[in-house]
């Protein structure tokens, strides 16, 4: 009987324990609507302020998308300090990062439409040395087809895997991990055997070690956690046992690692998880419906602070939540 009663009341306290290490939102606030259509955005402190990033256009694909960029000192009150444009261009999927010199660095897919059907696509890039103030004229990168997703800067270079069709415009699609030193110019340094490969995230941890999030619309459908060591040329993957979308994650001072992807479920939504080198656990569901996901991430002040945008307000607006980690 003593036993059994242990037991009870052993279970009752680790439900407990599960249940306050739960992360909790702190707020969400809607910080632009401007736009028709905005979305996919990337968020990064530098300099004591925030940069929050983002594409506005008349929809989702084909258009001609500007990449807009807000500043804000305490993440409140937001100004819109940055506005690029491409004629003929549709840039989307912002992602902004620091360079080792101290700049910022705007990463870019640009696609390219004729009479409402796709014709190619490549990566850009825009700087700013001004603490955003002023934006060098974007310029192209890498080779026509590439998509440069996002970049992580380690040890004053660059690591990006950039996805394009192998074998010809029906192929499968595939990732190259790329290095860089200036974010302009690009060495390979690897093929990755994902089939489907596409949005990829990478992080560093401490001592040096690359872990990558891979979107996978292959078969299956699945997204995919790589780990790898210096110069990066040998991977571990595990799939992630669901489908990423968009996914962005951060690795706290304790090693945690946290993810923001988009949930396929019965119905869409943006989702923080999570997340070891074996594991992807959705446990906490943001406000969010419909076009949503492509979350920026960035752990500050013991709060992780995570951009997105979504569509359960009616039309796509961008999303700023505060998230207390237990």
């Amino acid at each position: 009987m003593r036993t059994s009663s242990l037991l009870v009341a052993g279970l009752f306290c680790a439900a407990l324990w599960a249940s306050a290490a739960e992360p909790e939102i702190v707020s969400v606030e809607k910080v632009w609507d401007k736009g028709g259509h905005n979305a996919f955005t990337d968020l990064v402190r530098f300099d004591d302020r925030w940069f929050l990033t983002f594409r506005e256009a008349d929809g989702h694909v084909k258009g001609d998308g500007s990449i807009r960029v807000l500043t804000s000192r305490d993440g409140e009150k937001w100004d819109s300090t940055g506005l690029l444009t491409e004629p003929g261009v549709d840039l989307r999927d912002p992602k902004i990062s620091v360079t080792p010199d101290n700049r910022l660095m705007l990463l870019m897919g640009g696609s390219v439409y004729r009479d409402g059907k796709y014709v190619t696509r490549r990566p850009w890039v825009a700087f700013s040395s001004d603490s955003g103030a002023t934006w060098s004229k974007p310029q192209e990168i890498l080779h026509e087809g590439d998509w440069l997703w996002r970049m992580a800067w380690h040890d004053r270079s660059g690591y990006g895997a950039s996805y394009l069709r192998r074998g010809g415009p029906d192929g499968p699609m595939g990732c190259t991990l790329y290095k860089t030193e200036d974010g302009v110019g690009y060495e390979k340094v690897v093929d990755w055997d994902i089939v489907g490969c596409t949005e990829t995230t990478i992080r560093f941890e401490l001592d040096g070690t690359m872990i990558a999030t891979v979107r996978s619309e292959g078969d299956p459908k699945m997204g995919y956690i790589g780990r790898s060591r210096p110069p990066y040329k040998h991977w571990t993957w595990k799939q992630a046992g669901q489908r990423f979308g968009g996914q962005d994650f951060v690795i706290l001072p304790n090693g945690q690692m946290w993810t923001g992807s988009r949930h396929y479920g019965d119905k869409q939504t943006t989702v923080l998880a999570r997340m070891t080198l074996d594991s992807y656990e959705p446990v906490l569901t943001l406000p969010s419906g419909g076009d949503t996901s492509y979350p920026g991430m960035v752990y500050h002040d013991n709060l992780l602070w995570m951009s997105y945008y979504s569509s359960h307000e009616g039309k796509t607006n961008i999303y700023l939540a505060k998230i207390r980690l237990r």
